[in-house]
C-alpha cells in the first residue's frame, strides 16, 4: 500500500485544498494519506468525507509545533488516529494558534512600515478555510515568484530571518506536553523529520513518555538520517512513518505520494467516537 502520511492543506500552511490534495493522491496511486496540518484538527471532517469520494483512506493526523527547552531546539510531533474530538490536543494547540496569529499580524505591520503594500483583509480572503495567518500567506501577497526560486528565497530571508523587520518566532509548546496530549487522546505520537531539526537526542526520553513512532522517509532526510531512524526505531520499538511534507505551491516542488511511508499504518475503526 502506498501511504503518504505527511501532507498539509489550506487549513494551515499548505496552498491546496483538501479536495485538491486527495484528487492528486488518487491520481498518483496513494491509498492511505494523513493531513497533518499544524496545530489544528479543523480539516479532519472534510478530509474523512472526501477521502471516501476519492477512494483514499484518510488517517486522522496533526503536526504539533513543539520545543525541546533543554537543548533549545524545535521538535515537531505528528499525531495519528487520535479521538476526533481531540480535547487534549485542542487544549495545547489553542495557545499556539493564538500566539501565531498575533505574531503574524505584528509581522504584517512591520512589513508595511518597511514600505511594502499589504492588506490584511486581502490576505484573509485568500487563506482558504484556515483561521491562522502563516508567513506563506503573507509572501503570496508580496511576490508572484515561485517558492523554490532565488527571488522568493531572498525576499523571505530579508524579511523573516536574521535582522529582518519581521524576524522572530513564537514560543512553542513543550515537546513532552505535545506527546502527552496525543497519547491522552488515544493517538500515536511520532517525532517528525528528526534529521531536519536535529531532534534525535530527545527521542529516548520521549519513548519513556509514550512516543510510538519516528518519521524515516522525508524530503530532508538523507541516507545517514534514515539509518539513524532505523537504529533508534529498533532500539525503542517505534513505528517508522514517512511522507512528502507536501505544501503545494507553498513548498518545494513535490507531488503527493512521491515519498511514502515505509509501511502504512495499521487499519483502525472508529467505534463510539474513538479509533480502535
Amino acid at each position: 500500500m502506498k501511504a503518504d502520511l505527511h501532507v498539509h492543506s489550506s487549513y494551515s500552511d499548505g496552498s491546496s485544498s483538501v479536495g485538491v490534495v486527495l484528487e492528486q493522491a488518487s491520481i498518483h496511486g496513494v491509498e492511505q494519506i494523513s493531513f497533518v496540518d499544524h496545530d489544528t484538527v479543523d480539516g479532519l471532517p472534510e478530509a474523512l468525507r472526501l477521502g471516501e469520494k476519492y477512494g483514499v483512506e484518510v488517517i486522522p493526523g496533526i503536526e504539533l509545533s513543539a520545543y525541546d527547552f533543554v537543548r533549545n531546539r524545535k521538535v515537531h510531533v505528528l499525531g495519528y488516529y487520535y479521538d476526533p474530538t481531540a480535547p487534549h490536543i485542542k487544549s495545547v494547540c489553542q495557545p499556539i494558534l493564538e500566539r501565531r496569529q498575533a505574531h503574524s499580524l505584528w509581522q504584517i505591520e512591520q512589513i508595511k512600515a518597511a514600505g511594502f503594500d499589504l492588506d490584511i483583509a486581502a490576505i484573509k480572503q485568500t487563506m482558504g478555510p484556515g483561521k491562522t495567518i502563516y508567513k506563506q500567506h503573507i509572501m503570496r501577497h508580496l511576490t508572484t515568484a515561485a517558492y523554490s526560486s532565488t527571488k522568493y528565497k531572498q525576499l523571505y530571508k530579508s524579511l523573516f530571518k536574521g535582522r529582518g523587520v519581521a524576524a522572530g518566532d513564537i514560543v512553542y509548546m513543550d515537546v513532552f506536553d505535545a506527546v502527552q496530549a496525543i497519547v491522552s487522546d488515544g493517538g500515536l505520537a511520532v517525532v517528525a523529520h528528526p534529521g531536519q531539526l536535529n531532534s534525535f537526542e530527545i527521542i529516548p526520553e520521549l519513548a519513556k513518555k509514550g512516543l510510538g513512532g519516528i518519521e524515516r522517509n522525508h524530503p530532508d532526510h538523507d541516507p545517514v538520517d534514515q539509518q539513524k531512524v532505523e537504529e533508534i526505531a529498533e532500539r525503542y520499538n517505534l513505528i517508522m512513518t514517512g511522507g512528502t511534507d507536501y505544501h503545494g505551491s507553498f513548498g518545494e516542488i513535490i507531488e503527493v505520494g512521491d515519498i511514502s511511508s515505509p509501511t502504512p499504518l495499521p487499519a483502525r475503526q472508529l467505534n463510539d467516537g474513538v479509533y480502535r
